[in-house]
C-alpha cells in the first residue's frame, strides 16, 4: 500500500523483482486453506483461502499487456497483494 489509488504490485519470484500494473487474476485452480500474516494488521496470522496455481493479466511499465502463470508460494504472495489492491485485508 503506497497511499495512492493505483493498482500496482511488486514482488520477487526468487530470481528478480517483478512489477505489475493493473494485475488481474483471470484463472485460478487448486484452492487450499492457509494462514497469512500482514504488516497492515495487528494480531498475527489469519486463515484465508488461496489457490496453488493462478494466471495473471497485467501491464508492464511500458504498458504492454502480459499473461503469466504462477504457482506455489509466489502465487500466494501475488494473491495477497492483489487483495490489497481490491481493498481486502486477509
Amino acid at each position: 500500500m503506497i497511499g495512492e489509488r493505483k493498482r500496482i504490485i511488486c514482488f520477487t519470484d526468487g530470481k528478480e523483482y517483478v512489477t505489475m500494473f493493473n494485475p488481474e487474476i483471470i484463472k485460478k485452480t487448486e484452492p487450499f486453506e492457509t494462514e497469512e500474516g500482514c504488516l497492515s494488521l495487528i494480531g498475527g496470522p489469519r486463515k484465508c483461502k488461496r489457490y496453488k496455481k493462478i494466471k495473471i493479466k497485467y501491464q508492464t511499465e511500458k504498458f504492454e499487456i502480459r499473461l503469466k502463470t504462477y504457482t506455489g508460494f509466489t502465487a500466494q504472495i501475488i494473491q495477497h497483494e492483489i487483495d490489497h489492491c481490491n481493498g481486502v485485508l486477509i
